[in-house]
């Protein structure tokens, strides 16, 4: 219920006239609001950037992740240990905490204003809890699987390839999808490292709607933010569905 009303409120609102928040519901409804964000200046160009952003940074963090993970599961390290709990530590990290020097090294490295320079800062941000989870995972892969593969002559790559992978497939979904949503929703990174309006996501766009004095297109807010939200739901109706297999242990291919 707690979850379910703003929902109905922007619902609401998004397709009622002059809607303002707290105030009784509209008797008239339309599509105007809808209209008025849904053009490439106003939605287009801040949905495609967000999904620039952090669908590379998805990609990048899973990327990195699994071999880093691989390795502090499958073999004895020396300082693998304290590896893992410097990336536990840095999971509680704040941003806020590390922005001013990111942004100074931001300004030296040219990388200010620059959408690869936020979607690597991200990534990065978002490996410590990936590399966690993914090592979770890998440990859940039965090592008497890669041994029969490498009975067979298959190398550490082939093996992380033919046997880990198909095995942690769903997992490594899960952090591409928690990494997606956390930057999709992020607001403090782009708005620090982006400077051009044209570059920056609808998680700071958003943030146009609020005009100065109180001034707040109410309706127009509520559209922007149902439109906001659809990714974000399409991906976790597209993951349950896909995931229907759960982390059922089938796929190995003996290198």
């Amino acid at each position: 219920m707690l979850f379910a009303a703003p929902m109905v409120w922007l619902l609401v609102t998004g397709v009622g006239v002059d809607g303002i928040i707290g105030g009784p519901a509209p008797v008239r409804f339309t599509g105007a609001n809808f209209g008025a964000v849904l053009t490439w200046d106003v939605a287009g160009r801040p949905l495609l950037n967000g999904l620039l952003i952090s669908g590379g940074a998805a990609i990048i963090t899973v990327l990195v992740a699994l071999p880093a993970a691989y390795s502090l599961s499958r073999y004895q390290l020396r300082f693998g240990r304290i590896f893992l709990y410097t990336v536990l530590f840095a999971t509680g990290l704040p941003l806020s905490a590390v922005m001013v020097p990111v942004y100074g090294l931001f300004v030296r490295l040219q990388l200010v204003d620059s959408l690869v320079g936020t979607t690597l800062f991200l990534a990065a941000t978002s490996l410590p809890m990936a590399i966690w989870m993914t090592k979770n995972f890998i440990d859940g892969v039965p090592l008497s699987l890669e041994e029969a593969a490498q009975t067979d002559g298959a190398s550490s790559l082939q093996r992380l390839r033919h046997v880990v992978l198909p095995l942690t497939l769903p997992g490594l979904t899960v952090v591409a999808i928690i990494t997606f949503i956390s930057t999709w929703g992020n607001f403090f990174v782009p708005f620090t490292l982006l400077l051009d309006p044209g570059k920056q996501p609808a998680s700071v766009d958003i943030f146009s709607f609020f005009g100065e004095h109180g001034a707040i297109a109410y309706g127009q807010l509520a559209a922007y933010s149902i439109v906001y939200t659809t990714p974000v739901i399409g991906l976790y109706l597209l993951a349950s569905k896909t995931l229907g297999a759960g982390f059922a242990l089938t796929g190995a291919i003996k290198g």
